[in-house]
């Protein structure tokens, strides 16, 4: 998973529901990497690096954009998601989109546990589906050699 600091207190609400979902799914704490990153604009680039390392069968790229007095909201939400559809399509590894991108606080609180429930816990059942696709399919002899292999301690960083 690749994780954005920035609006940490929603971010943190995503990765906990991630982290439960995957764990209803029987990943182990060992199969597990997270990566933190200062903002959801620094996602994509995290994400392929990540996915070259070929330790992970699919990457969860959660982060929050909430929209401000200027455009740079704009910016940062289509980059963050071009981004991350470049690096998934350049790897071959899928990437789950986990960014909210809300107008208000209170829409990104909805969506990260409250009235909408969690796009974590959505969007990390949406990696597991991608990552047994992409290995039934046979997406890439990479992709499979990563299914194989165990992916080893966790590592977290911050």
């Amino acid at each position: 998973m690749v994780v954005a600091r920035f609006n940490s207190f929603i971010t943190d609400r995503l990765l906990a529901a991630a982290l439960d979902a995957l764990h209803a799914a029987g990943a182990r704490e060992e199969d597990i990497e997270i990566v933190r990153v200062p903002g959801s604009f620094e996602i994509p680039v995290a994400a392929k690096h990540l996915a070259k390392t070929q330790r992970v069968q699919a990457i969860l790229c959660i982060g929050c954009i909430l929209r401000g007095e200027t455009s740079h909201y704009d910016y940062v939400c289509s980059e963050s998601a071009r981004g991350i559809m470049l690096a998934q399509m350049d790897t071959g590894v899928p990437m789950a989109f986990c960014i909210l991108t809300c107008d208000t606080l209170e829409q990104a609180i909805d969506r990260a546990g409250l009235k909408g429930g969690n796009k974590g816990a959505e969007a990390a059942l949406a990696a597991i589906e991608m990552a047994n696709l992409s290995r039934r399919l046979g997406a890439s002899s990479a992709a499979a050699g990563r299914a194989a292999k165990p992916a080893g301690k966790p590592r977290r960083s911050r």
